[in-house]
């Protein structure tokens, strides 16, 4: 049975070799080593990914690939070694992130960002109209600025979408608040309904309410404001006191990846960007239809070349810059 089991593997090893190398021209084997990424089904990470692989593409000579699954499923993969790199490592929307870490069971390599926000938005045009509303105290004497087309005699806040935690979280702000005196809290169906929402208010210069977060192309497109709050609470959050936190959103990889590749895993370790940077870039892709290796490309030849330098040492970045010219 073993010598039967071993003959199948020798016949079987170079089928499975040949179809994870194939580049796809003719059946050329490709041999370069593949890097393979967490997709999570957000837009930034996709554009973290662009960038990340871009660099792999140019100046480490990998191959790049990304695994879709949820935020658990991805993370578990990593843990196990089916992912390699994780650009998006939404810490505290990981329950075990802290433990497999202590324990080891994964690399983290450095920050990717963590100065994503969120909260209630309103348009500038009306911030700069009533200077008096500033935070989300402040909305309890404003509810007929916000009015319920539905519901003319109460103001309209749109929740997060339907199932989300923030969501449910809000809506226990607005109660907190005493806000639920004199508005209706719409939670949305889905992004696009939100989203559409915001970008239809804003066309015709009328006042919104809305739940939103960054990074986003929405809030890198239009000039939305976050009400101010009281200060981040911890142990009232969840109850819907306070400011919403920034989450510490980290670079990760496995320890196989890790300790086969430092020199990559070195650039990721320099890899860091800003909620700012990546609502630029997919604000970008939103006005222009570039996909995301078009405005990975973008950003780093022209809205933001000093990232470059940042990630690179000074010969890998000569080549990066090389390859895009």
């Amino acid at each position: 049975m073993k010598r039967t089991n071993r003959l199948l593997l020798a016949l079987l090893l170079p089928l499975v070799l040949a179809g994870c190398g194939a580049r796809g021209n003719g059946g050329t084997a490709d041999s370069r080593p593949l890097i393979t990424f967490a997709d999570v089904g957000w837009d930034s990470i996709k554009l973290n990914n662009a960038l990340a692989g871009l660099v792999a593409e140019t100046v480490f000579d990998c191959r790049w690939q990304e695994t879709p699954g949820s935020t658990p499923i991805s993370h578990e993969a990593l843990l196990q070694g089916e992912i390699d790199v994780h650009m998006e490592e939404w810490t505290d929307n990981l329950a075990t992130y802290a433990a497999d870490l202590a324990a080891g069971r994964f690399t983290e390599l450095g920050v990717n960002f963590d100065d994503n926000r969120q909260g209630l938005y309103l348009p500038r045009y009306v911030a700069e109209a009533h200077p008096e509303l500033k935070s989300v105290r402040d909305l309890a004497s404003h509810a007929a600025l916000f009015p319920d087309p539905e519901d003319p005699a109460r103001g309209l806040i749109y929740g997060g979408v339907t199932g989300w935690e923030i969501t449910e979280i809000m809506a226990r702000k607005v109660r907190a608040y005493g806000l639920d005196d004199s508005y209706n809290y719409f939670e949305s169906g889905s992004d696009a309904i939100l989203s559409a929402a915001m970008i239809s208010a804003w066309d015709r210069r009328e006042p919104i309410l809305a739940y939103y977060w960054e990074p986003t192309w929405l809030l890198g497109k239009y000039d939305f404001v976050l009400l101010e709050d009281e200060p981040y609470d911890a142990a009232r959050y969840r109850d819907g006191w306070g400011a919403c936190p920034s989450v510490r959103v980290t670079v990760a990889a496995s320890n196989a990846f890790a300790a086969a590749q430092p020199e990559f895993c070195a650039f990721l370790a320099r890899f860091r960007t800003s909620s700012a940077i990546i609502s630029e870039a997919l604000a970008y892709m939103n006005d222009t239809g570039a996909d995301y290796t078009a405005a990975a490309r973008w950003l780093l030849t022209t809205a933001h070349p000093e990232l470059i330098d940042a990630w690179l040492t000074a010969e890998q970045a000569a080549a990066l810059r090389a390859a895009l010219d």
